[in-house]
């Protein structure tokens, strides 16, 4: 059953967000800067690893935080998307080295992700 595998948090201040993120959740960033970007990881209250995360620059002003639901094939899983009313808002994107995504809005007006891991990376 298809999960959250990752979920982006975009910020106006990247700085000022992860002292926020790390200070209250204890969030640890590896920053990728040729991407302007950073990767977080978070930990479930029992201890074990828990969903990861990313975090960049917000793109636009309506930008709000996006999870990403694990597929193991993103091709099927937008042409769901479509055939139960809903939209594919940006077609499926590779994300080298680590899969592909797509950004979708449901029936009542909700945005997520589709995530598709590269095979080599699972």
């Amino acid at each position: 059953m298809p999960t959250i595998v990752h979920f982006d948090v975009p910020a106006e201040d990247t700085g000022r967000a992860k002292k926020f993120y790390s200070a209250l959740f204890g969030w640890k960033f590896e920053s990728f800067p040729e991407m302007q970007y950073d990767l977080f990881t978070t930990t479930n209250l029992d201890g074990t690893p828990g969903v990861g995360g990313g975090m960049g620059k917000r793109m636009d002003p309506s930008q709000r935080i996006m999870s990403y639901f694990g597929v193991p094939s993103i091709d099927a899983a937008m042409k769901n998307v479509k055939s139960l009313g809903g939209s594919v808002l940006t077609e499926k994107m590779a994300v080298p080295g680590m899969g592909f995504l797509a950004n979708c809005m449901d029936t009542e007006g909700n945005m997520f992700g589709l995530w598709e891991a590269d095979a080599e990376a699972r």
